[in-house]
């Protein structure tokens, strides 16, 4: 019985491509815009993921996400590391700095000042020069698409000058990190030069950065030092979660998302469900033949199950195939620089195509129940 299933299927080629295309097109849609999300909301927490030392991350009590940031006092970087449980803890310093290039165009900046002794939050790799270059005067690390954004076009240099709040600064090496939210340079220099490339404030310490003594809980850490010194303290997931949700609940970047993934589905059930249907009309005197000949109503109702899953099956195969091609021919992209398709996408967009393939399949399936196998013997 499979096989006259998969033959009564393939029989009218357009209605068996029709349905195909309706199923990988919601796939396609599903999978690559839920993928664009999650890279989005990835990009948001890029600079949190980026400093891997640390496991929390101290800040005033009113900020929300990574990007609003309150200055600390210099002395609270003393209050943090004289909490039990906390093994160190280094200043860093992050900001929007206006950086004026050589001809006169201005490009703004994501200015990272990391401790000056310990260097912690440095970029991992460098394409170019070398981190101990790092502590030279002047000195800076571009990351390698705000290279390219600032001098489109040439190869990667070091010794390219720039001038941020009328001082000189010298890139002496150029890293990889993980692609910001908007599409700036990402800069690191050490703390006591970002505060002199930085525009003049009273309190310039942004955020400060702790690592848990070996054996103690971070989450236990975090509430001896709010409790302690009256700050927020966040493990590096806390806060990362943090940011993720503030973006939710204050854009809205989900929204609309969540519309064209809901298009995506209501579109693939309409295509499919449509054209299952018209092919297993058109099959009415064939399931009544089978019908005459003794078949059940449940075995033939495994037959256009199994056509539905088939059609699935294939339709998703393709999408995910679609999606997947998309991610990996852009890749090299600036603009799309962390964006890939998750499993977790592609485990939901199978369940959302089982959902399509059901929905298009039941009132297939309620036809042929109350189907008489007399049909076959109607003009």
């Amino acid at each position: 019985m499979s096989w006259i299933a998969w033959k009564m299927l393939t029989g009218d080629r357009s209605k068996y491509l029709g349905i195909i295309f309706g199923v990988a097109f919601a796939s396609l849609l599903m999978a690559h815009q839920v993928s664009i999300f999650c890279g989005i909301m990835r990009r948001t927490t890029s600079q949190i993921a980026d400093i891997h030392e640390a496991n929390l991350w101290v800040m005033d009590p009113k900020v929300q996400y990574v990007e609003e940031a309150a200055p600390l006092h210099d002395t609270d970087l003393h209050r943090v590391r004289g909490v039990q449980g906390v093994d160190w803890a280094v200043r860093l310093y992050k900001g929007l700095v206006r950086a004026r290039m050589p001809d006169g165009n201005f490009r703004q900046v994501v200015l990272l000042g990391l401790d000056d002794a310990t260097l912690v939050g440095a970029p991992v790799t460098l394409v170019k020069g070398s981190l101990a270059d790092l502590r030279r005067p002047d000195a800076v690390v571009l990351d390698e698409a705000g290279f390219q954004y600032m001098w489109p076009g040439e190869p990667f240099t070091l010794g390219k000058t720039i001038e941020m709040n009328d001082r000189r600064a010298v890139v002496v090496g150029i890293c990889k990190a993980g692609a910001p939210f908007q599409s700036m340079p990402i800069m690191y220099t050490r703390y006591n030069q970002a505060v002199l490339f930085a525009p003049r404030e009273r309190k310039l310490l942004t955020f400060v950065l702790a690592r848990s003594e070996p054996g103690v809980p971070p989450a236990e850490v975090c509430t001896r030092i709010e409790e302690q010194t009256g700050l927020k303290a966040l493990t590096k997931d806390g806060f990362t979660w943090e940011t993720i949700k503030y973006y939710i609940r204050f854009t809205g970047i989900p929204f609309n998302f969540g519309i064209t993934v809901t298009l995506g589905f209501i579109v693939g059930v309409a295509i499919a469900g449509q054209t299952f249907y018209l092919f297993t009309i058109e099959n009415l005197r064939q399931f009544g033949a089978l019908k005459a000949m003794g078949v059940s109503n449940l075995r033939i109702v495994g037959m256009v199950l199994l056509q539905a899953a088939l059609v699935g099956i294939i339709g998703y195969a393709i999408g995910m195939g679609l999606a997947a091609a998309f991610f990996e021919v852009t890749k090299g992209s600036v603009a799309l620089a962390g964006f890939y398709l998750p499993w977790q996408v592609m485990v939901m967009t199978a369940v959302a195509v089982m959902l399509i393939i059901l929905l298009a399949s039941l009132v297939s399936i309620r036809r042929v129940l109350v189907l008489e196998p007399a049909v076959v013997f109607r003009g």
